[in-house]
């Protein structure tokens, strides 16, 4: 038993074999945020001289990477330096999950008020307080595993956050245990967009508005399957009670994005379809306009940052 559940958490750590490890003298960790019932690890960066009143993104990196290399290679601690807001690191460890992953398929971890979704959150509060950061303009973000715990925190603490960014992730509620995970993980599960929905609306006794959701995949993303970008899409639009036929579509660097949008015309889902490109962040390194992130393992060079194109969205 112990030799299986150890090939399990092998084979889950395909959920992204992460970045080494950056220098940044600037993220810090942070203890005494409170409990921490999910037994994680606080890093954050804050840029010198940060004004009170500016957002919070929280940024959940994949398994096997930590919360350093990820603030740095997904391009998101620069991010924060340039357009000016707290950037809170949740790191997993080792006790918790032998490959490091968030563990987005624990229904211990992924309940409100409990686990590693109750530690994240707690984390977060500490941020907007510490910082004086404006409590409606904060978001989370996450690639892989870090993505599906995004849609977690999505689901169980929609109050907490005004929107979110899941990179190669899955649904929440797709999976409940680590044995669940492989058939969301690959070809996915087809659930209609109300059971989905009623996935999440169980989460929490929030009644809304809603937490826009942005939804990053590579076409030909063998570790996660694309599949997982359409049920993201259908929950999420089905939450916000919207179509999910899209109210718009266009390309950006060459790449499908779609939009759906609510009864005012604010788009509340939108989908990005990065042709091409397997298991990982997309990034753009450089120092231009929309340019972030650093190339590496599970870090791809597709002349598109995520990173960069969620802040606009969200209006940094």
């Amino acid at each position: 038993m112990r030799r299986f559940l150890f090939l399990l958490l092998t084979c889950v750590a395909v959920l992204v074999a992460g970045v080494a490890p950056a220098s940044a003298a600037t993220i810090r960790q942070v203890t005494g945020f409170g409990t921490n019932p999910g037994a994680l690890q606080m890093f954050e960066y804050r840029p010198d001289g940060l004004a009170a009143g500016r957002p919070v993104v929280v940024a959940l990196h994949g398994c096997t990477q930590n919360a350093t290399g990820y603030g740095q290679g997904s391009g998101w601690a620069e991010l924060a330096q340039r357009a000016g807001f707290t950037l809170v690191l949740p790191q997993q460890q080792q006790a918790n999950n032998i490959s490091q992953c968030f563990n987005w398929f624990s229904s211990g971890d992924i309940t409100r008020g409990r686990g590693e979704a109750e530690s994240i959150a707690q984390m977060t509060r500490w941020a907007i307080a510490d910082s004086g950061a404006d409590p409606k303009r904060v978001y989370v973000t996450g690639l892989s595993a870090g993505g599906g715990m995004t849609a977690a925190m999505l689901a169980t603490y929609p109050d907490l956050f005004a929107g979110g960014g899941v990179v190669a992730g899955l649904p929440y509620g797709c999976a409940t245990s680590m044995v669940d995970a492989y058939s969301c993980m690959y070809p996915g599960k087809d659930l209609t967009p109300a059971q989905w929905a009623a996935k999440v609306r169980a989460a929490s006794s929030y009644q809304g508005p809603w937490p826009t959701v942005s939804i990053w995949q590579g076409s030909a993303d063998y570790t996660v399957a694309p599949a997982n970008q359409r049920e993201l899409m259908e929950q999420w639009t089905a939450v916000q009670d919207v179509p999910a036929t899209p109210s718009a579509t266009d390309t950006v660097a060459g790449y499908p994005h779609a939009v759906y949008r609510d009864g005012s015309g604010r788009t509340v889902v939108e989908t990005y379809t990065i042709t091409g490109m397997g298991h990982g962040q997309p990034v753009d390194p450089g120092t231009g306009a929309g340019q972030c992130g650093q190339a590496g393992a599970y870090l791809l060079d597709v002349n598109l940052c995520a990173a960069a194109r969620m802040t606009g969205s969200w209006g940094f």
